[in-house]
């Protein structure tokens, strides 16, 4: 994901700062010119793209360590709030200079902090550690990428206006993927609760996506992070006091591969890797690129879940399952290029269906 994005609409640079440079950028056309000096191309970290594959490559590692943790007897709720704590206290690091003592900013935005929190970290990934407790990694992945299918569906149910022919092929390719992923006629049966779970978390993306669909400059997007993992965190740790969650931790060594790591390798490569690091360079990338490169570039992370988990857990879907994603994921870059294409200037036609996708903050609630 999530993701869960990160967003910015376009074609606008993704903030206020961003097309200020651009106004301002040397190799802007400029009437006093009469030839424009041709710039030199950007080395391939320094144009965000190489940060974006990392950021995709770093989240989707998440997965495997999770599921090392879960197999030495942690509880889902238990890896997501060991992961939600730690990170939310690295993050608090850069995230309290950013603010420049605008603490009104907190007051302003609590509303999008708490259900970010909530819905797009908390509910989030506790519904896909869920997953990924009972399915493989990128069985749960995928079906968590079925958010903007599903955003695609409300909005046409919501608003009964078709969407454009791109977005309909985009949303029937994704549902014939995940009928492949789910292999029914497999010889092996998948956990049915998993997919459950894995819905679940696709659902809380979706409902993230619309929560976060409004415009917003007024909250720096490492604070936006920070903000909700402390949120998220807070949540899990009352859940698990009222005993509504439930709560086991284990220091048993893990398997990562071929190689046998104390807890805390597991726990760290969580928290530090998975959580942070990924969570800075997908917001890096997301003001190089752009929100809808970046979307673009952060579906990559199912590709990054799938090989991380065949290296360290020896996990890898079925050939059916590996088709499914692949159309699953065909299906999702079909309708976020319609909604690159934007509404129809005559009859507005496909905005209902895809604008919940243009998001305005760097922070995406990506597992």
């Amino acid at each position: 994901m999530p993701a869960s994005s990160n967003r910015a609409k376009m074609p606008q640079p993704a903030s206020p700062a961003g097309r200020a440079a651009l106004a301002t950028s040397p190799t802007a056309p400029s009437a006093s010119m009469a030839v424009s000096p041709r710039p030199a191309a950007p080395g391939f970290m320094a144009s965000g793209l190489g940060i974006a594959l990392f950021s995709s490559a770093v989240f989707g590692i998440s997965g495997s360590f999770a599921k090392a943790l879960l197999e030495t007897g942690w509880t889902p709720g238990a890896a997501v709030t060991a992961r939600l704590t730690g990170a939310a206290l690295i993050l608090a690091i850069p995230a309290i200079p950013a603010l420049r003592g605008r603490w009104h900013q907190l007051r302003d935005n609590w509303v999008t902090i708490m259900l970010f929190g909530l819905i797009g970290v908390a509910a989030c990934q506790l519904f896909y550690f869920n997953a990924v407790a009972r399915l493989s990694v990128g069985v749960a992945l995928l079906l968590e990428y079925l958010a903007p299918v599903l955003i695609v569906l409300w909005m046409w149910a919501a608003s009964r206006k078709r969407p454009r022919p791109l977005t309909i092929a985009g949303t029937l390719l994704s549902l014939g993927g995940l009928v492949l992923v789910l292999d029914l006629t497999g010889a092996v049966k998948i956990d049915f609760v998993g997919v459950l779970w894995g819905i679940a978390a696709a659902v809380c993306l979706a409902i993230y996506f619309f929560i976060t669909a409004k415009e917003n400059d007024t909250l720096p997007p490492i604070v936006l992070a920070s903000g909700g993992l402390m949120v998220g965190a807070a949540i899990m740790w009352l859940a698990a006091a009222t005993g509504l969650l439930p709560m086991a931790f284990s220091t048993a060594d893990t398997k990562l591969g071929p190689w046998i790591t104390p807890w805390w390798v597991s726990l760290g490569g969580l928290v530090v890797l998975a959580t942070v690091l990924a969570y800075v360079s997908g917001i890096t990338a997301a003001r190089a690129l752009g929100s809808k490169v970046a979307s673009f570039v952060s579906l990559t992370e199912v590709l990054f879940a799938v090989l991380w988990a065949w290296l360290l857990l020896g996990e890898l879907p079925g050939a059916i399952q590996l088709l499914g994603g692949v159309l699953i994921v065909g299906g999702v870059v079909l309708v976020r290029l319609d909604e690159l294409r934007g509404p129809d200037p005559r009859t507005g036609a496909g905005t209902p269906a895809t604008a919940p996708l243009n998001h305005a903050n760097d922070v995406e609630p990506v597992p």
